[in-house]
């Protein structure tokens, strides 16, 4: 492939959503134990994740004061920042709104911490921002105008970083467009025993659970806790 493979690695409840209380509840906790676990075990280049979900995890709402890059030109196309990184932080962040006070995660789980970032915006993001992005050491790609062009950014992931296997880690958003991309090759899911609200988003936001018909269930872990860990592959 030109790209890298994609597994989709999430915790889900019953009802296949993958947002909601339930995810912060004691009953939850070895089911969320698990996916941290695999999140280290899958062999992979690092994990993607969509902005909402980064900002979250990680950046918690801050964004850098701009002021002193006003008026300042940065060259055309991507940005590779220097990096020791084995493992990347991939952030779909289609008009650069997240704010990083590092070029790499800082976290204390080594499934993320260490990672260099990764933006993936579309073109027209302020020269501003690009030349944050630059001064802090964080590398970046543009792919699309309007939207995302995800079957771009991905090949730009594999010839620019050498990255095989990517973790697609939500949200429901992303996934559900990387899912009407065709772009998906294996799903992760770890499903805890409990049920979540009717409002919460599905694995794939804007399908229902027909969505799986497109993937063989090719094994099926069960657990004491009541957890389970079903992996699929694309038909």
């Amino acid at each position: 492939m030109d790209r890298p493979y994609i597994i989709c690695h999430m915790v889900q409840s019953l009802d296949g959503k993958v947002t909601g209380d339930f995810l912060y509840t004691p009953a939850c906790e070895p089911a969320t134990d698990l996916y941290y676990q695999l999140n280290r075990d899958l062999p992979s280049q690092g994990f993607a994740c969509g902005r909402v979900t980064m900002e979250g995890s990680f950046t918690q709402g801050w964004y850098p004061d701009l002021t002193e890059f006003s008026g300042v030109t940065v060259p055309d196309g991507d940005f590779v920042a220097q990096h020791n990184s084995s493992r990347f932080a991939v952030s779909f962040d289609r008009r650069g709104r997240l704010g990083w006070k590092e070029p790499v995660i800082v976290d204390e789980d080594p499934g993320y911490g260490g990672c260099h970032i990764i933006q993936v915006m579309c073109q027209g993001v302020a020269p501003a921002y690009l030349a944050y992005l630059r001064k802090t050491g964080i590398s970046y790609i543009l792919a699309g105008s309007d939207d995302l062009d995800l079957p771009l950014a991905l090949h730009k992931l594999k010839t620019l970083f050498g990255m095989e296997t990517l973790l697609l880690e939500g949200g429901s958003i992303l996934n559900g467009a990387f899912q009407r991309a065709g772009l998906i090759d294996e799903l992760s899911l770890v499903v805890t025993p409990q049920r979540a609200k009717e409002e919460d988003f599905p694995l794939f936001y804007g399908y229902g659970p027909e969505a799986l018909e497109a993937y063989t269930l090719e094994k099926v872990q069960k657990y004491e806790s009541g957890t389970e860990l079903r992996t699929y592959r694309k038909r």
